[in-house]
């Protein structure tokens, strides 16, 4: 069935995260050496990665195509104990398409939202076995550095730039210490932006509604949440990666116990608003019945 799901999180050193280490997970297949770390993050034995792929700007450093080289100089360039590193996206793909299609599709939407901005991303398509017969779960993840575009040099961007706080004749104000007063303004609206989530989230449900009309399937996703919409229904919860493998596995979870518990009440939602619509097309017709001119009933003695 079509299904929306995008979420984004962050890779962040304070979590104890490493950008190399995520990478490794993501792309599947590969050991990765962290030269801030010093150590390598080895997933060569992870099922399920289709395809992964590197998205460069035109302008950006050749090498940056290789994952190893491109994660370090992200770290590198992240000096702070606490950095952000990475959004790192988790996004549904749809089983009315064929893997093809979806590919196409993914990389299609990461090239017009993402990499035109001059955003890096490295990307990795998911497709994990089902071995116990259920719904296949396609999906794909993305890595982006928090990091500002490249520059047309080469080098990576600032986050941040300085406005300074000026007075009425346009001089600059000083603190009782003597420093002048600024406001760190952020050069992209990459930084968590609720807009800028609002708008890929809603970028990818277009582009995916597009190619159900385009191969005539009568079905369309959205990105809204079901209050926004006005349905209603229970949203269920995500589970991630490790849940869901821990479900496969016959362990039962919190969030998998929440989640059928939610299914199960939304179907008896969607019963009782069926039966209700039943009900007043039935009390519809009654009143139309009623409505009709009565012709008087002859009775013969």
């Amino acid at each position: 069935m079509a299904l929306f799901h995008l979420s984004v999180t962050q890779t962040k050193r304070s979590a104890g995260q490493s950008a190399i280490a995520s990478a490794a997970y993501r792309a599947g297949g590969e050991r990765l050496y962290s030269e801030y770390y010093g150590e390598y993050s080895d997933y060569t034995r992870k099922g399920g990665v289709i395809c992964s792929d590197i998205l460069l700007p035109s302008h950006a450093p050749p090498e940056y195509a290789d994952r190893q080289t491109l994660w370090n100089a992200v770290e590198k360039a992240e000096r702070g104990k606490n950095a952000q590193l990475a959004y790192s996206f988790d996004i549904a793909l749809q089983n009315e398409f064929s893997l093809e299609e979806n590919i196409a599709l993914a990389r299609q939407f990461l090239l017009e939202n993402f990499v035109s901005r001059g955003m890096v991303v490295d990307f990795a398509v998911h497709q994990p076995d089902r071995e116990d017969g259920g719904i296949p779960n396609p999906h794909f993840h993305v890595l982006c550095p928090i990091r500002p575009p490249i520059e047309q040099n080469g080098k990576w961007g600032l986050k941040q730039r300085r406005v300074y706080e000026l007075d009425e004749d346009g001089n600059r104000i000083r603190d009782q210490n003597g420093e002048f007063v600024f406001n760190a303004v952020p050069t992209t609206d990459w930084g968590g932006s609720p807009e800028t989530l609002e708008h890929w989230r809603e970028a990818w449900a277009e582009m995916c509604n597009a190619k159900f009309a385009e191969k005539g399937i009568d079905v369309r996703i959205d990105h809204r949440s079901y209050e926004r919409q006005g349905v209603d229904l229970l949203p269920t919860i995500h589970e991630g990666a490790t849940v869901r493998a821990m479900e496969k596995k016959g362990i039962r979870t919190e969030k998998g116990e929440f989640n059928r518990w939610i299914k199960a009440t939304n179907a008896v939602i969607r019963d009782i608003k069926k039966k209700i619509a039943l009900l007043f097309d039935w009390i519809a017709e009654a009143k139309a019945e009623l409505a009709k001119p009565q012709h008087p009933t002859l009775f013969l003695c």
